[in-house]
């Protein structure tokens, strides 16, 4: 038998034994890393209640009448985010009726609203959760209707087709060589035409001229970012454009974040300054366009060393954006580790960082009193794409980690297991 199935098996055996809604439950025996400090809590006892984490503590005691989760001594992290991704929205990519992700005709540009089209029965929902991962951002894809892509949701991958978590919490934008190329092909186009469309948002009113670039829809998309509801994130990966970034959120005193970034590391200390955060791929070692000539693995540790604040995202190339989006994450993780970023500072790329950047003031990301009961219980270290999730609360809820591909490996290793 695999591992990965022996440990799926363990996880499955795990869930007939506790209650669909379990509470108070505690989690014991746990090395827990509660994203408070850099070193985990040795023994820890975790107990949730209500969807919510009540205490965290070595050797803490275990509330009357709640159910056991043993970790036996293994690593437990609060449940991974994926902070750019397309999961839910792309189900096949060579399959035109299952990709949902771009507005790439008609009059939808701020306003796109990817929410709309999010499927939670997708079985790479499914696959993400039994990687562990229980939150994401979701992103629009690039369209032709410049200058905005359109509005990114958040998603919580709890079981069941609910899974949205909160709609339009980001508005994305395009800036780039490939960008726009039939409408903008110059990016200094691409910069004029966004700074006009901020400008024509910023008059009171709707748009009165049919040469306006923003529609009735899109002003009100526009108008959240300038009044600080919700940020403006920037996909783009050259360093001049990563500064024409940095000159607009303070132009227009927005707030902005980086997506992609793959040269963002020579503007580590401008973004700093600006308190921009950067969305990046660890993953990334090559360029791929001459917008990313620059690109290096170690992106992620000067950007955390000069005190910019770093999630990962869009790791792993387009096919993983969508199929493997939990386990590329994690072993993002693990890469930039290998080139130098502290441990402590890679699990908050996937926990409470991506938070902090699409969520403010959300209690959660952590493992802590009062925040939110998003948990994983691992059968190694969860920076290696090897190890398994084995137990998992989302909404201080045990959840399934089945999934289909585990489904048919069991089915067909059973079947060969009994041939001659």
């Amino acid at each position: 038998m695999s591992r990965a199935l022996h440990s799926l098996l363990a996880g499955a055996a795990l869930i007939a034994a506790i209650p669909a809604v379990a509470e108070p439950i505690a989690i014991i025996h746990a090395k827990a890393w509660t994203m408070q400090s850099a070193a985990p809590i040795g023994d820890a006892t975790i107990v949730v209640d209500k969807g919510k984490v009540v205490s965290v503590q070595a050797g803490g005691a275990v509330p009357a009448g709640a159910t056991v989760i043993d970790a036996a001594g293994q690593n437990v992290t609060p449940g991974v985010m994926n902070a750019a991704t397309q999961v839910g929205l792309v189900e096949v990519s060579s399959a035109d009726d299952t990709r949902d992700a771009a507005a790439t005709g008609g009059t939808l540009g701020a306003s796109f609203d990817v929410s709309a089209a999010l499927n939670g029965n997708s079985a790479l929902v499914d696959v993400a959760r039994s990687d562990g991962m229980s939150r994401a951002l979701i992103y629009p894809g690039a369209s032709e209707n410049v200058p905005f892509s359109g509005e990114a949701a958040t998603i919580r991958l709890r079981e069941g087709a609910d899974i949205l978590d909160r709609e339009r919490v980001a508005l994305f934008a395009v800036i780039g060589g490939n960008a726009w190329r039939k409408a903008a092909a110059s990016r200094a186009a691409q910069w004029g035409i966004l700074r006009a469309a901020l400008d024509e948002a910023r008059v009171p009113g709707t748009p009165s001229s049919d040469q306006a670039i923003l529609n009735r829809r899109d002003i009100v998309a526009v108008r959240q970012v300038l009044a600080g509801t919700i940020p403006l994130a920037i996909m783009t990966n050259r360093e001049s454009d990563v500064r024409a970034a940095i000159k607009l959120a303070g132009d227009y005193h927005i707030r902005v974040v980086i997506v992609g970034g793959a040269e963002a590391w020579r503007a580590a200390d401008a973004l700093a300054a600006a308190h921009i955060a950067v969305v990046l791929d660890p993953d990334a070692n090559l360029p791929n366009t001459f917008d990313q000539l620059g690109t290096r693995q170690d992106n992620a540790v000067i950007l955390a060393h000069a005190g910019v604040t770093i999630a990962f995202g869009r790791v792993g190339g387009a096919l993983q954006e969508n199929y493997n989006a939990g386990l590329a994450v994690r072993e993002g993780a693990g890469i930039a580790v290998s080139n130098g970023l502290p441990y402590g500072e890679a699990l908050k790329a996937i926990t409470v960082n991506p938070m902090a950047i699409w969520r403010p003031g959300l209690a959660a990301g952590a493992i802590a009193a009062g925040q939110d009961a998003d948990l994983v219980v691992w059968d190694g270290d969860p920076l290696e794409p090897s190890t398994n999730a084995v137990a998992m609360l989302i909404e201080g809820r045990q959840v399934s980690l089945d999934n289909r591909q585990a489904a048919l490996a069991r089915r067909y290793l059973g079947a060969a297991s009994t041939q001659p």
